[in-house]
């Protein structure tokens, strides 16, 4: 029920959304802000969080787990494009997503344009290769940053179970703009900041429609 809670009630939300460390600190702070709130005990491995709070609403610690772009029973803010704290967040996870699958995919465009000259590699294979390195990267980046917050097992885990439909469409955007101004497999200087920003644009409001409906990051 969302009606007033006695002094010193605790309140348990299910909420769903967290993958790691970064996102129990999220929805404690939201928790923490509400005024009223003494105590919040968030664990995303169990998608709890415990809250001892004086004179406040469920409601309220509802939704303010919901604006920071988590679900709370299931259930997350009625969606809109005008959330700014969404878009932030997830321009932030976009960018990692990004740097993980560049490494990748410009190490080995790089591999073939400058080391392995005479491959006889097709454009074609060159960049689909890119592509799977460029996600195998991405995986790797997230699970390394992870490591440090919950254990390296936990942590690809976590990885792997990032969007691919985000990460595809990054590479896709990225080596489609190769193709188009340059032939395909060949890097720039003046194409390589070009790939970055489709890789970026393309799979932002995607991003942003996953966490800000419900609550999953991109990366």
């Amino acid at each position: 029920m969302d009606g007033i809670v006695s002094d010193s009630d605790t309140i348990t939300l299910n909420v769903d959304g967290m993958t790691c460390t970064s996102c129990e600190d999220n929805v404690r702070g939201a928790l923490m802000a509400v005024s009223g709130v003494i105590s919040a005990d968030v664990s995303h491995t169990s998608s709890t969080a415990v809250i001892n709070s004086q004179g406040v609403e469920r409601n309220a610690l509802s939704t303010a787990v919901r604006i920071v772009g988590y679900t709370v029973d299931g259930m997350g803010l009625e969606f809109n494009w005008k959330d700014v704290s969404v878009w932030k967040t997830s321009a932030y996870n976009t960018m990692w997503c990004l740097i993980g699958c560049s490494i990748g995919d410009f190490g080995t465009i790089a591999a073939f344009q400058f080391i392995f000259t005479d491959s006889g590699w097709s454009t074609m294979s060159i960049m689909l290769l890119a592509m799977l390195n460029g996600l195998l990267t991405s995986i790797a980046l997230e699970t390394l940053i992870l490591a440090k917050q919950i254990g390296l097992s936990e942590g690809f885990k976590v990885a792997i179970g990032m969007s691919l439909i985000s990460m595809i469409s990054m590479e896709s955007a990225m080596n489609i703009v190769d193709y188009l101004l340059t032939g395909g497999a060949m890097l720039t200087w003046w194409v390589m900041p070009i790939m970055l920003l489709a890789g970026f644009i393309t799979p932002w409001p995607y991003n942003y429609w996953r966490l800000k409906k419900y609550g999953k990051a991109c990366h």
